[in-house]
């Protein structure tokens, strides 16, 4: 599952500490951003470095290195974070994916996405909030 539809270029993320939460936040493009960031708050992004905070429970979603934030309610996968999602680009969420394993089920759902993804025909710079590849979700949602 290490074969990623994003750039090598997102390989090279840095971090920063949520303001809010603390918690460690990896940096995310801009094209995420203008596609994350509902109509009309997207109008109003500075360009500037971004971080996304993986917290659930934080409000923020993006911050910036000038200060500014971003709240998870702009965001246009604002449910899709609330319903825990492993997969934005197909949308496939932990309680679905659960019950795949559950049911030995899951296999399959696994196969797809990445099958999918190898073919190039994913889209997680766009559709996953932290601009980074879903398949890495999967493998970490097993070993919880």
């Amino acid at each position: 599952m290490s074969d990623c539809c994003c750039p090598t270029k997102s390989s090279a993320k840095t971090q920063q500490i949520c303001p809010e939460c603390g918690s460690a936040c990896k940096s995310v493009g801009m094209p995420t951003l203008y596609h994350q960031v509902r109509f009309p708050e997207n109008q109003s992004i500075v360009i500037d470095s971004y971080y996304f905070c993986p917290t659930k429970t934080c409000s923020i979603a993006y911050f910036a290195n000038a200060g500014g934030t971003i709240p998870k309610q702009h965001l246009r996968s604002y449910q899709a974070i609330q319903n825990d999602a492993l997969c934005y680009c197909f949308d496939i969420d932990s309680e679905q994916y659960l019950l795949a394993l559950k049911d030995r089920r899951a296999e399959p759902i696994k196969g797809f996405v990445m099958q999918r993804t190898k073919a190039g025909e994913c889209a997680c710079e766009i559709r996953n909030p932290s601009g980074q590849c879903c398949l890495a979700n999967f493998k970490r949602f097993e070993n919880e």
